[in-house]
């Protein structure tokens, strides 16, 4: 464990690990303050922190398991000439769930659903269910973190490293961000945007057509972009 410490190749993996496990982090940020939501004020700062460190310890635990992981991809069944594996299944599963949900939140959105609806919907939507919720989609995007972490680290106990002050730095970013899309609606409908191209993306993995993460990123920084030069105009009008 020591000569790692003192090995500069480790930490290089270490760091750029970390970044990547960070910025693969913000779509589930976004999606667990979204599922938070809908819950009473009082109760969704202690779901952000329930469903992150429930992140943190299913991550911890595919890491432990490195060969299942890369077996995985070994396809269990061939339908129609197409070789279905574990991973292609469960990412095709946690992408539609991830449309079919920002669909339906962007329904709500658009049509904006009485009082009387929010507060029957508000009801019927359980703490349970909530983190339910968030650990479904974290098993997804947990799944590709790994695999990076897999492919980019050599060393268990640096992964491990690495998605701890990543889960670490998503918790103290949890609250601002949830804030911050709760107190600008058009950042919530630019985020479910998001979460939908988020969910075709995983669709198409699975399918076995990659989309590169790059441009999906890249799209989302020229998006927020302008978003937040919105936000900036309307500001100055409002004064």
């Amino acid at each position: 464990m020591f000569e790692l410490l003192s090995d500069p190749a480790v930490w290089a993996s270490f760091l750029t690990l970390t970044v990547l496990e960070i910025v693969l982090g913000v779509d589930n940020v976004i999606f667990i303050s979204i599922a938070a939501s809908k819950l009473p004020p009082d109760q969704r700062p202690r779901a952000r922190m329930i469903g992150l460190t429930g992140a943190l310890v299913l991550r911890i635990a595919l890491l432990a398991s490195i060969a299942w992981i890369v077996s995985l991809s070994d396809p269990f069944v061939t339908l129609a000439g197409f070789d279905l594996s574990w991973r292609d299944l469960i990412l095709l599963t946690g992408g539609l769930f991830l449309i079919w949900k920002a669909a339906t939140e962007i329904f709500d959105e658009v049509e904006g659903p009485d009082e009387e609806a929010q507060a029957r919907r508000s009801a019927r939507t359980g703490f349970a269910a909530v983190i339910a919720q968030i650990m479904v989609l974290d098993l997804v995007f947990s799944l590709d973190s790994v695999i990076t972490a897999v492919g980019i680290a050599d060393h268990l106990p640096v992964m491990i490293a690495a998605v701890v002050v990543a889960i670490l730095v998503m918790m103290i970013a949890a609250q601002p961000i949830a804030d911050f899309v709760e107190a600008h609606p058009s950042t919530k409908m630019l985020a479910l945007a998001f979460l939908v191209m988020v969910g075709m993306a995983l669709v198409a993995d699975g399918l076995h057509h990659h989309i590169e993460r790059g441009f999906i990123y890249a799209a989302m920084v020229f998006a927020g972009a302008v978003e937040a030069l919105n936000l900036l105009r309307a500001r100055r009008r409002a004064h």
